[in-house]
């Protein structure tokens, strides 16, 4: 047992439970607060050649929290004719969602909340919960415009959900577990035809799968150029319409937190996680990586989920809208035929080889 076990292992129980309570909520809320502000804030002003916020703070670094207390500030109304319990619920489920998805992402060798042998599959279960709170809001509003946000967000989300699993399978395939920090283990530790200087990253051997899954992550999150559920042009918010203050502010989290988690997730399934390849430093095994790397392996992971958000985010702001029809064949026509060729493949190849 390593040092970080030990001192992990004189804690009482309580105090584990507190440190993972305000470890999710800096692992949930970092990355959302980081991707507003790097991104949504400055990375698509600069491509529409302005600066973006600049009042809050030096270079508009505080309009985050001025956002923030903006939105506490305002009054939480709902429809008269709403279903108030279920309509103040619905927030709640889209963002416990996102807490129950980042409980399984590995941040180094000892840095995680739970290890699961099944973590993928348990990921992949646990981020369809979000389907129903943004039904539930659509239902709940009593307003058509938050229904039909609902059930495009609903249909989309399901259609995308299979080709996001099906990539996944071909990682998995390869790896040979489903356990998040074995698929990390892995690719670290592997090499490329005699070669471990680079490991053995999944996006290149995978490619296919990667970018199926990043497809599938950008409809899952609703981003342009799937932002069908709430196009201000034709459903003014879709699903979101009716809320404001608190609930508005959950919703604009979790989007952002989820779009954060996922970007680990594709991190560890892809780009080998927390980790460097373990030949850098002549490790062997998981049990030969030196404790600093607990500290290092999270910053490793932000770095790695910041690559993916810059391509999620490139891809957001340059695109056009996709209509409902393309949207749905482009899931059922080609990403799962296609995704369905690649584990047929991968799964040749691994026997073969």
């Amino acid at each position: 047992m390593n040092t970080v076990s030990l001192i992990i292992a004189e804690v009482p129980y309580w105090g584990q439970s507190l440190l993972r309570v305000l470890g999710g909520l800096v692992a949930v809320l970092l990355p959302a607060g980081t991707i507003v502000y790097l991104f949504l804030f400055k990375m698509m002003s600069f491509m529409q050649s302005r600066l973006g916020p600049m009042e809050a703070g030096p270079y508009g670094s505080m309009q985050l929290f001025a956002e923030v207390g903006k939105w506490l500030q305002k009054e939480d109304i709902y429809p008269a004719r709403a279903d108030k319990f279920i309509f103040k619920l619905a927030p709640l489920i889209v963002l416990a969602s996102t807490f129950l998805l980042v409980v399984v992402v590995p941040f180094g060798p000892d840095a995680w909340f739970t290890n699961f042998e099944a973590g993928i599959f348990y990921a992949l279960a646990v981020s369809s919960i979000s389907v129903l709170g943004i039904l539930i809001a659509g239902w709940s509003s009593a307003n058509k415009y938050s229904l039909l946000g609902g059930l495009r967000a609903a249909g989309q989300l399901i259609a995308y959900e299979l080709p996001m699993v099906l990539a996944v399978i071909g990682v998995v395939i390869q790896a040979g577990t489903m356990n998040l920090q074995g698929i990390v283990l892995a690719q670290n530790s592997g090499s490329m035809f005699g070669f471990d200087g680079l490991g053995n990253p999944y996006v290149l051997t995978q490619f296919v799968g990667f970018v199926i899954f990043m497809i599938s992550v950008q409809a899952e999150l609703t981003q342009a150029p799937f932002d069908m559920p709430v196009a201000e042009s034709e459903l003014v918010s879709g699903y979101m319409t009716e809320y404001s203050g608190f609930r508005f502010l959950i919703f604009f989290i979790g989007e952002f937190a989820t779009a954060g988690v996922f970007a680990m997730i594709a991190s560890v399934l892809f780009l080998g996680g927390w980790a460097v390849p373990f030949s850098w430093f002549g490790w062997t095994t998981m049990d030969s990586v030196d404790n600093w790397m607990n500290l290092a392996g999270p910053l490793i992971l932000f770095t790695k989920m910041m690559v993916i958000m810059f391509l999620v985010m490139w891809v957001r702001f340059s695109y056009p809208r996709l209509r409902e029809d393309q949207l749905q064949r482009f899931a059922w026509k080609v990403l799962i035929p296609i995704s369905l060729v690649n584990i047929m493949l991968t799964a040749i190849l691994k026997v073969a080889f």
